[in-house]
């Protein structure tokens, strides 16, 4: 299971992950993964202002009709 992996485990996948890609390709590959991430999370975070920005639509809309039934 990978929830009980301890110091030896961990050590021998670094050891072959340095091996398989290199000390100099490990930065590169570090720095396109935070790259990944920082446009996840700006993805996530563009949604659910998107959602929050339309949830505020619909209630305006909801407080509109309210005022218009209770003037008629």
């Amino acid at each position: 299971m990978l929830l009980f992996i301890g110091a030896p485990e961990t050590f021998i996948i670094i050891l072959v992950i340095l091996m398989l890609f290199g000390a100099k390709k490990i930065p590169e590959l570090a720095q396109g993964l935070g790259k990944g991430m920082k446009e996840f999370k700006k993805a996530t975070d563009d949604i659910k202002r998107e959602i929050t920005d339309e949830t505020g639509i619909v209630d305006n809309l909801k407080d509109f009709k309210d005022d218009i039934s209770k003037k008629l």
